[in-house]
């Protein structure tokens, strides 16, 4: 009996001995890539201060998601908090005390929405760059000076610490979307930006936050490093629900979140109020895209 309980006791050693050898290779490998530094050439991007171009990049800042994530007052908020996660609290982008806006140059402005980078090359978490990366300068211009004349606000940021079960998801390629930095080909052409106007172009111009959800291919299926009770993202090809809605519906349902003849959108998982702030003519454009991918088998990302 002694023996087989002096066996055990080593198993169980042994096994002990391994999950700590693997949160300890999760912790290393993860805070690696979430303080790797970047050498990034940061291009020279042109900043208007007319009106008409702030309040332009107000526009952008809106159907962008800024306000989604930073708050209507972009001094910053919690995206989510969970003992079993951990908290990741978004940037106050003002330039009130706690505030990165004072400090910012237009070069650090360009590094961080367009590489996902703080101005010391380090990766900016669960910034959406990579679909940043392709905004035309004048986009990012407009963007830029509209963020940089809004009024400070006093807040500052909470610190940002996450569990071992999102580190391990993201070490296991779960949850990519926590360095975005790194899903940018930071020395790599970016592809020229589309002219403004109602066509299929501008719609996939307009669309680049949609994969982050709906994945590259936009077919859809269970977003990743999202709890298994949340609803999985439509297939947005012509293979999905969308092929039977008409123009008129989809203006609709991306407005009110009210689907044709189906249920109501829920905001925090559809956040349809982002594209209020959407024209006709780019909704139309965001159609028109949709139209022209080629059908692809739900959850095919």
């Amino acid at each position: 009996m002694g023996k087989v309980l002096k066996w055990i006791g080593i198993i169980l050693g042994v096994v002990i001995g391994l999950l700590l050898i693997a949160v300890a290779f999760v912790y290393g490998i993860s805070t690696y890539r979430f303080n790797r530094t970047y050498e990034v050439q940061v291009e020279t991007v042109e900043i208007p201060s007319d009106q008409a171009s702030i309040e332009y990049g107000q526009h952008v800042a809106a159907i962008r998601s800024c306000m989604a994530c930073h708050g209507d007052d972009l001094a910053g908020q919690i995206e989510f908090e969970d003992p079993t996660v951990g908290r990741i609290a978004n940037a106050n982008l003002t330039s009130g005390e706690g505030g990165i806006g004072a400090s910012y140059s237009d070069e650090d402005w360009v590094r961080a929405i367009r590489h996902g980078l703080t101005p010391d090359g380090k990766p900016i978490l669960i910034m959406p760059s990579h679909t940043m990366f392709p905004m035309s300068d004048e986009d990012l211009g407009a963007l830029i000076a509209y963020v940089k004349s809004i009024p400070p606000v006093n807040k500052e940021r909470l610190p940002v610490s996450l569990s071992l079960l999102p580190r391990l998801m993201f070490v296991a390629g779960q949850m990519d979307f926590l360095v975005p930095a790194e899903l940018i080909d930071h020395a790599g052409p970016r592809p020229a930006a589309p002219e403004r106007g109602v066509t299929p172009e501008y719609g996939e111009y307009l669309a680049g936050l949609c994969t982050l959800c709906h994945g590259l291919g936009l077919s859809g299926g269970p977003i990743p490093g999202t709890p298994p009770s949340d609803p999985p993202a439509l297939n947005l090809t012509p293979a999905g629900r969308l092929q039977n809605w008409t123009l008129e519906e989809f203006i609709t349902t991306m407005r009110t979140g009210a689907t044709p003849g189906g249920p109501q959108m829920r905001d925090e998982y559809m956040p349809y109020s982002i594209f209020v702030d959407m024209t006709d003519e780019e909704l139309e454009a965001i159609w028109l895209y949709l139209q022209s991918l080629p059908p692809k088998e739900y959850g095919n990302r």
